[in-house]
């Protein structure tokens, strides 16, 4: 879940209010002008009225607790995908997590509650992190943002690629604003699905909005009687574009739905507070804290089963083990007590509480994981100590009926649970541990901030709020030493801001009115007003948290494996633990073995059954089961620490096989601010009208040639050294680009050529050879060895004609980053090939190349044809990576097997690549390289150890080695050795968190002296 809920449980709008069945769960009703109006109402007008709102498909999160292996997992999924309704579900085992979709018309909450619950689980249904709302008969409309769009020709085609999606009802798209609103069905398609569509078609995409509903869920204090209860429910009954609201007088919390379109988060808490005129006082409840409190809730009861357990083990240890060596002791424990001493009735009466009330949640478990088809580690713990209790309390029995008296073991029952609730307490505190990542990164941003209100840019007021409730637009105050609350643009002031926590960048970065700054961050010296841009779950903070926790819950495709071995696992134990007890018994009873093995007092029985229990207490599932995700999750946690994203477990098992990484040039390989570093003209125009003429050509043009082209005829045009430049990478205003220019008609971009537009009724072209020759222009021999010293010197030369006739050349030069050679000869030391891909022409190409020490160059390709390079590198069954800046090279992105977006931490482009690098640095490739190499060694480790163990400890328990060597385990070893096993592979994937970056240095074998 991310901070920023999406909820969308939409009612009938008809007017006035209704109280549903539950006494203090209120819909609210508003027939107000609320009506979207969008592009999909001018394209087809309704005269119909608007029509009842019903409820599509549905996904909910639920927690799930009692799960202690992959086998429960298993459980939970079987159980959830088997309830009619459902149509997808999947369970994370260390975030006790189902994420579960269905349709809400055939299956309510409480039908998957009830479920995992009669599979033996726990479950609590949380907060909604999406539910799909529908309109017009079960359609929900989403509104996407489209880029790359320079024509009526591309706007057919967008629309004609989604109007082909299955789900898809109807698509409209507007060129002028680059948006498209698609009317879609949820349950056939969904918005993630939409925007790899248009992507795949060539053009950017992002998700913007849809006709949702947002959840907020708030603590409140000043409620203490009925009294309260209903001012608190007059007052959201009042408030318009309330939806629903739910008050839950135990916890303290207010769940209210609202329509974000009529009111927003914060207008609601204003409005609740205000209205009670201050008796209410309210703050938003964070998700992440929410749920950290609940494994917090969890580890400490583990802590209270086990210390109960150890209080009562240890009399029990004690009478047995001890108390026979002080005589005044032991006498007064052999009192006759009716049929049995004194030190039976205790040890008895002790061992019942730690069996059936302390040890009472692994009967639970196993029984219901039985009713359901299943085997886990709960029905091991389960059998082996009652096999253990009830053999002990047949031999008291028997003893007082016969006088022939037996070895009792209740000890070794109580010692096993208590050994046992020992390791489960640990594995919660490791696998608290492996989430750390997200905790840090919650912690980040603040709980508050200082909202300014000012009026012609001075500040007439401040105050505080709560962070979760700032909107886009407000500007806020930050003082110096505290966090950035939000993402924003910084409106006053100047200071140095420590971004290192967020894209991993160690250097303070100076921060100036216009410049773009992150929520999380510190500011170090300066105040600042900031005015926010991006809020909730669309900040860069959020993102990452989401990234962060959806990557943790994806399984890799190694732990199919473990998967498999845990769903046979138990019922091979168990066959082998009774193998055990007949052989061990048969061997007994035919005198196979000398009678002095046996212990005083004992008989052949008693001696097989504890081998047979050792079997069974001493095999351990867990092991197995938590080897991937718990190294998973340390992984991306470390990553993110590290300033790399990474997307799952899957992502993270590709990238550790890579062979070939294809970097894209520009701004990837090189530092992306071109600069114009020659003009030649060989016509009699002057250089200043030359450069005016492309100057207005390329006004229109979004290229970073092309802006390069501007900036630089700008500065000749005002001979202003640097202002206007800097001006230009802030955002330059509206004003300065115009008045200077040339008036432009029909102007067009060529994709991977050039643009072409009509000044004065003349053509311009601006571009590369394959534009001119295209369109009828002949290069002369002196221009063209002009153009091809440019390009053998790494410069991309841009030719310019107009009217026809070739005028100019302009050179154009991309500096490469620093680290670039040294990244690439650091691959290659690492057995990784690089490859370059290029839009550029094949000179530069190679010229650009030959600094870096790439061999394998890819030029002249089309942006589309870069997906193209990629399918042919992966033609031999080799795991391909492509690194792009995350904008242009979505769809080679996609296409490789595994996607690297460099710099794109900000960039919505996130979504097409399966590594984010925050920082705009090559050595974070080798690191996401790296990290993934060592964590499946991990991951390997891990699993040699589980099943290793196992190998050796179910033989030395089965007492295989007895006869020769007199190596016994007794069960409460056995139990004690089945309790660390998981705990030593937790901690084995913990420690991943030393991880340190890889050193170039050491990689390339240089000795710094």
């Amino acid at each position: 879940m991310s901070p920023g809920i999406r909820n969308l449980q939409l009612t009938p709008v008809a007017g006035g209010q209704k109280k549903s069945s539950s006494s203090s769960v209120y819909v609210v009703e508003d027939a107000g002008d609320m009506e979207d109006v969008g592009l999909l109402d001018s394209y087809d007008k309704r005269e119909d009225p608007l029509p009842i709102i019903e409820e599509g498909t549905r996904r909910i999160h639920v927690r799930v607790t009692g799960m202690t292996c992959a086998a429960c997992s298993n459980s939970v999924e079987g159980a959830l995908r088997s309830v009619d309704g459902v149509l997808s579900a999947s369970v994370a085992l260390l975030q006790n997590m189902a994420d579960v979709v269905f349709d809400p018309t055939l299956v309510k909450d409480e039908d998957i509650k009830n479920a995992i619950e009669d599979a033996g689980f726990e479950a609590e249904i949380l907060a909604e992190s999406s539910t799909i709302g529908t309109k017009l008969r079960g359609t929900l409309v989403g509104q996407f943002i489209i880029g790359g769009m320079t024509c009526a020709a591309c706007v057919n085609s967008v629309e004609g690629i989604l109007r082909a999606l299955p789900g898809v009802k109807r698509a409209v798209v507007a060129l002028a604003t680059s948006l498209g609103e698609v009317e879609y069905d949820p349950a056939l398609i969904n918005k993630d699905e939409i925007v790899n569509a248009i992507e795949d078609a060539g053009f950017e995409a992002s998700f913007v909005q849809s006709s949702q509903q947002d959840k907020i869920i708030l603590g409140i204090a000043g409620v203490f009687s009925e009294l309260d209860v209903q001012l608190l429910e007059s007052i959201c009954s009042g408030l318009t574009g309330v939806r629903q609201f739910h008050f839950d007088p135990a916890l303290g919390e207010l769940e209210v739905i609202f329509d974000p379109e009529v009111v927003h988060s914060r207008l609601l808490v204003d409005g609740i507070e205000g209205g009670s005129n201050g008796k209410f006082k309210l703050h938003v409840k964070n998700p992440y804290a929410r749920m950290t409190s609940h494994d917090v809730e969890e580890t400490s009861n583990m802590f209270q089963l086990f210390t109960s357990g150890l209080f009562l083990t240890i009399p029990v240890f004690l009478i047995r083990v001890v108390c026979p060596h002080i005589p005044v002791v032991y006498a007064f424990l052999l009192w006759r007590c009716g049929p049995f001493f004194l030190r039976d009735w205790l040890k008895w009466a002790l061992v019942s509480v730690v069996q059936f009330v302390v040890g009472k949640r692994f009967y639970v478990a196993a029984g219901r994981a039985l009713r359901n088809g299943s085997t886990n580690m709960d029905v091991l713990v389960a059998l082996s100590t009652s096999s253990i209790y009830f053999y002990s309390v047949y031999a008291l029995l028997y003893g007082a009926m016969t006088g022939l008296w037996s070895p009792t073991y209740f000890e070794t029952s109580a010692m096993l649970i208590t050994f046992v609730l020992l390791g489960k307490y640990l594995e919660c505190l490791a696998k608290g541990k492996t989430s750390d990542a997200i905790k840090k990164l919650v912690e980040l941003a603040p709980a508050t901030a200082l909202l300014v209100r000012d009026k012609g840019g001075k500040c007439i007021g401040e105050r505080e709020i709560d962070s979760l409730l700032i909107q886009p637009g407000d500007t806020l105050k930050v003082v110096p030493g505290s966090k950035l609350p939000v993402d924003g643009v910084v409106v006053w002031g100047s200071s140095y801001v420590n971004e290192s926590m967020v894209t991993g960048e160690s250097a303070p970065v100076l921060k100036e009115v216009n410049s773009s700054v992150i929520g999380g961050t510190i500011n170090l010296h300066g105040a600042l007003h900031v005015q926010a841009t991006k809020v909730g779950s669309d900040a860069v903070l959020s993102q990452i948290i989401s990234l962060v926790e959806t990557a943790q819950m994806s399984k890799a495709p190694i732990q199919k494996f473990a998967d498999f071995v845990a769903s046979i696992f138990v019922p091979t134990v168990v066959v082998i633990a009774l193998f055990t007890l007949l052989v061990w018994y048969i061997a007994g009873v035919v005198g196979a073995y000398p009678q002095d093995w046996i212990p005083e007092h004992g008989n052949c029985f008693g001696f097989a059954l504890m081998f047979s229990i050792s079997v069974v207490v001493i095999a351990c599932p867990c092991a197995l089961g938590l080897a991937t995700p718990t190294a998973v999750m340390v992984a991306t946690g470390v990553g993110a620490n590290n300033g790399v994203l990474i997307k799952g477990g899957d992502a993270l098992e590709r990238a550790q096989k890579i062979k070939y990484v294809i970097f894209d040039k520009t701004g990837t390989l090189t530092q992306g601010k071109a600069k114009v570093t020659t003009t030649k003209v060989f016509s009699g125009m002057d250089r200043g009208e030359f450069l005016r003429l492309v100057a207005s050509a390329e006004a229109s043009s979004e290229h970073p040639l092309a802006k390069a082209i501007v900036e630089y005829a700008r500065h000749f045009h005002f001979f202003d050294d640097n202002s206007l430049i800097e001006d230009a990478h802030n955002n330059r205003k509206e004003s300065l680009q115009s008045g200077w220019l040339l008036d432009v008609e029909g102007f067009s971009a060529v994709p991977g050529r050039g643009v072409q537009c009509f000044v004065d009724g003349k053509r311009v072209l601006v571009g590369n050879r394959n534009l001119l020759s295209d369109s009828g222009v002949t290069i002369p021999t002196h221009v063209e060895n002009f153009v091809v010293e440019l390009e053998e010197s790494a410069k991309t030369a841009v030719l310019v004609a107009y009217d026809d006739n070739l005028i100019g050349v302009l050179g154009v030069a991309d500096p490469l980053k620093r680290e670039a050679a040294v990244v690439v000869e650091g691959l290659m030391k690492m057995g990784v090939r690089p490859v370059m891909v290029t839009g550029d022409n094949w000179r530069t190409a190679r010229a650009v190349a030959r600094e870096v020490g790439i061999q394998d160059v890819r030029a002249e390709v089309m942006p589309a044809g870069k997906a193209d390079v990629v399918h042919s590198f992966q033609k031999d069954g080799s795991t391909v990576a492509m690194v792009g800046d995350g904008i242009n090279d979505s769809p080679a992105l996609a296409a490789a097997d595994v996607g690297m977006a460099i710099g794109a931490g900000t960039d919505v482009a996130i979504e097409a690549a399966d590594y984010v690098l925050m920082r705009n640095n090559l050595e974070d490739v080798i690191t996401a390289i790296d990290l993934s190499r060592k964590t499946f060694s991990r991951i390997r480790l891990n699993y040699i150890f589980a099943m290793a163990y196992n190998v050796i400890a179910i033989p030395v328990a089965a007492g295989v080695f007895f006869p020769s060597l007199g190596i016994e385990l007794p069960p409460w070893a056995a139990g004690a050795c089945m309790a660390l096993s998981s705990v030593s592979v937790v901690c084995s994937s913990l420690l991943l968190k030393r991880y340190k970056k890889p050193r170039l240095t050491t990689i390339l074998e240089i000795t710094i002296e």
